[in-house]
């Protein structure tokens, strides 16, 4: 059973690049400013995968008698649906069996109703607590459905005491989830520690090496960042958040790096080769595509850029930022017609986003549509007047625009 649980796709963030390209245009035109790309985009949170909870049998089939007795039958058979009918039934005429509510609560973990099973496994605990016969299996089952409910501070205490008990070594999985409510409660030291102890109680425990990758990310420490995440994508090779922050990672790190070409360069191809990875496991995913075309431009392989882009920049409704990276493979592969189509349906979409104009701009330039390109960079300039490179564009082609 996996113990990973987390797919719900990376938040949107700007993709912009870092590259460089010959100067040329019979105007003087040069290859407009860069911006780097996105230091800090969210990455994914958790998604949801059968939990990985203790059977409650050997706590269970002792108090069991009637009605709760056939419910923890039904249990065991993996009859969830029957089970948490049964013990339903054997609480409202008994409410205070704990047995019955904890069967049920179990069942709604099992079928992925998480709240249900929240508010059933409180029940239980709350009645064994007052009774002083607390239950272990109760405590993680109640702890784990409160995490898959989001709600992290309810959770945080449980999975404490449930990855402190005396003589008893905790569970890797536990481990995490506890990692996962500090780092949701803005706690990220004590989460790095409940993550590293995870990895340390299992080396291949992926969720864990995601989040220690995303936290030295968060803090700007890239090569640790990668380190990390590399071990989460070789443990799971199918974790497309893993995959994509990786890709980020080596994108920022080939930023970081351009007055050294060479290492640029090899990050660059680091980040065709994760971001490779993404397409294979998410091929219908158009921000996959587009952060896989950000890496190919990035590594100068214009050609498969384009051929990764026009793919998701066919869809009509294509996102502006997919076009505007598009336009920019376009505008490598000194394509300028197709560039400029396709960054004025960028600019139909998005129409704020300077970075289109100081590219549309400098394709109408290259190409002596000078009266255009003024108009472009004019339209840059409004929305970052204090930006040097808009000024001297616009006093460039001014002269030409007739």
């Amino acid at each position: 059973m996996r113990k990973s649980f987390f797919r719900r796709g990376l938040a949107p963030v700007a993709l912009l690049l870092t590259l460089s390209a010959a100067n040329f245009a019979q105007s003087g035109a040069t290859r407009p400013r860069r911006v780097d790309p996105s230091t800090n985009p969210v990455p994914p949170a958790t998604t949801q995968t059968r939990p990985t909870t203790t059977n409650p049998a050997a706590t269970t089939a002792a108090g069991a008698t009637g009605d709760t007795a056939r419910a923890f039958s039904l249990l065991e058979q993996k009859q969830y649906e029957a089970a948490a009918r049964e013990a339903h039934a054997a609480a409202a005429v008994d409410p205070k069996n704990s047995e019955a509510w904890k069967i049920a609560g179990f069942a709604e973990l099992y079928l992925n109703q998480f709240k249900e099973a929240a508010a059933d496994l409180q029940r239980a605990h709350d009645l064994q607590r007052d009774a002083k016969e607390e239950d272990p299996r109760t405590v993680d089952a109640l702890a784990q459905a409160l995490i898959r409910s989001d709600e992290f501070e309810r959770a945080l205490p449980l999975l404490t005491t449930a990855t402190t008990r005396a003589g008893a070594p905790p569970d890797a999985t536990m481990l995490y989830y506890r990692g996962l409510a500090e780092y949701r409660t803005n706690k990220p030291l004590d989460a790095e520690r409940s993550f590293n102890a995870a990895v340390k109680a299992d080396p291949k425990n992926s969720a864990s090496l995601f989040y220690l990758g995303r936290i030295s990310y968060e803090r700007n420490q890239t090569d640790a960042a990668i380190t990390a995440l590399n071990r989460a994508t070789l443990a799971d090779p199918r974790f497309s958040e893993a995959w994509t922050l990786l890709t980020y990672a080596y994108l920022r790190r080939a930023a970081e790096s351009a007055n050294v070409p060479a290492k640029a360069d090899a990050d660059y191809l680091n980040a065709v080769r994760s971001s490779d990875a993404l397409v294979r496991v998410r091929p219908n995913d158009e921000a996959s595509a587009a952060l896989n075309g950000q890496a190919l431009v990035g590594a100068k392989q214009f050609a498969r850029a384009v051929t990764v882009l026009e793919r998701a920049g066919a869809n009509p409704n294509a996102r502006a930022q997919t076009l505007y990276l598009l336009g920019v493979a376009y505008s490598r592969a000194k394509n300028l017609p197709k560039a400029i189509a396709t960054f004025e349906r960028a600019a139909a979409k998005t129409a704020d986003d300077p970075n289109i104009y100081r590219e549309l701009g400098y394709a109408y330039e290259v190409s002596k549509q000078y009266a255009k390109a003024l108009t472009a960079y004019q339209k840059g300039a409004e929305l970052l007047p204090e930006d040097d490179d808009f000024k001297q564009s616009v006093e460039r082609v001014r002269p030409f625009a007739k």
